[in-house]
């Protein structure tokens, strides 16, 4: 008797787990995930980091003058660091930034410009490696004196 009560136990928890599992599968297809949208870098409309990148805000800074624009703006996020390597030099090359140099060691330097503007990017991980943390921080410069006649202290220039 016991062992027949047992079998009509493990019947209905089989029973159960088969139903809510079917229950649960639907013949509708599953919505295609849509990569999420590269973020842009503050007031820098031409510079993207993958939206995985957040700014650390305290490490941060920015200046704004009449004549000069620009920062040292520090981003960490859980992405291998070639990957995003890749990512910023391709996104880089899309906003019409050139490429002058790189350098590689144990973190990676690239160095970018633009008439009137330059930016260095510097990547490294944190502790765990590539299972980590990735940390990136870019220099970023705007001559905006050299787009206007303006001298380097925010003045016009007397033709």
């Amino acid at each position: 008797m016991v062992t027949g009560m047992l079998r009509n136990v493990l019947i209905c928890i089989f029973s159960f787990f088969v139903l809510t599992s079917c229950s649960s599968q639907s013949s509708a297809p599953a919505p295609t995930a849509v990569a999420p949208l590269p973020t842009t870098v503050n007031n820098f409309d031409d510079i993207q980091l993958p939206p995985e990148m957040k700014l650390e805000q305290k490490k941060s800074m920015s200046i704004k003058t009449e004549s000069f624009r620009g920062g040292v703006l520090h981003y960490s996020g859980s992405v291998e660091i070639l990957s995003l390597r890749d990512f910023i030099i391709s996104s880089m090359k899309n906003n019409k930034w050139k490429l002058v140099g790189e350098a590689s060691y144990d973190n990676i330097l690239l160095a970018f410009i633009k008439p009137n503007k330059t930016c260095m990017v510097t990547f490294s991980e944190g502790f765990g490696g590539s299972l980590g943390s990735t940390y990136l921080s870019l220099y970023i410069t705007v001559d905006v004196a050299a787009g206007k006649k303006l001298n380097p202290f925010g003045e016009p220039i007397s033709d």
